[in-house]
């Protein structure tokens, strides 16, 4: 059995970037560990009923997985530029030290969202060697909608060089996917079904398999 920490920014992330590569995990008896980063709160301009329903999603989302625990920061959404980075770090250090993970999923740097930026480049401070010699393996997943909208000029683009099979767990993933009833959207919305299927089959194409999620290898220690 291994331990397996996926790191989302926010709800959903989580489940865009790697979901059928969860459910492979959990189906192979490893022990999958949820990090969810921000979370709504009424301080971030958030209604009773949005994180009561918010709420909802994340508790169903966490049955439908089956996930061995899952960690909620609660820092604010779109506003983690305005916390201490050292702060960010230790929140998330105390995850990595509770937990013990062997492979860590993480979103990708340079996606468009800033709370992405920000989450990974706190758990690389957050994943050193010599300070958590238990990790073995750190991904950056792609987010659709995210990294596909990235326009910065320094970013050559997410070029990944891992590839899971997920053509047993694609239906699940969508699933699971719909419990976010306010994320998802119709095609030609990025997060729609259509879209996620096609992202599915194009990196399925890439890896000769009908559907794959594709990853950014950061570090291996074997």
């Amino acid at each position: 059995m291994k331990k397996i920490l996926v790191v989302a920014p926010h709800a959903d992330d989580e489940s865009l970037g790697c979901g059928g590569t969860l459910l492979r995990h959990i189906e192979n008896g490893d022990a999958v560990y949820w990090l969810l980063v921000t979370g709504m709160s009424s301080e971030s301009g958030f209604t009773e009923q949005q994180m009561k329903t918010r709420e909802a999603e994340i508790t169903l989302v966490s049955q439908l997985y089956n996930f061995t625990e899952r960690f909620e920061l609660k820092l604010p959404p779109a506003r983690l530029e305005t916390l201490p980075k050292g702060d960010i770090v230790c929140a998330i250090s105390n995850v990595i030290k509770e937990v013990e993970p062997e492979i860590v999923y993480t979103v990708y740097r340079n996606d468009a969202h800033s709370d992405h930026e920000i989450v990974f480049d706190a758990l690389m401070s957050a994943t050193k060697s010599f300070r958590y010699p238990f990790i073995k393996r750190v991904m950056a997943y792609e987010t659709i909608s995210e990294t596909d909208f990235s326009m910065k000029p320094e970013d050559p683009g997410f070029r990944p060089n891992v590839f899971t099979n997920i053509e047993g767990y694609l239906d699940k993933k969508l699933e699971i996917l719909s419990v976010y009833e306010s994320e998802m959207g119709g095609f030609p919305f990025p997060r729609s079904p259509k879209a996620i299927k096609s992202l599915a089959y194009l990196r399925g194409v890439q890896s000769n398999c009908e559907a794959a999620e594709a990853f950014l290898l950061l570090k291996e220690i074997n």
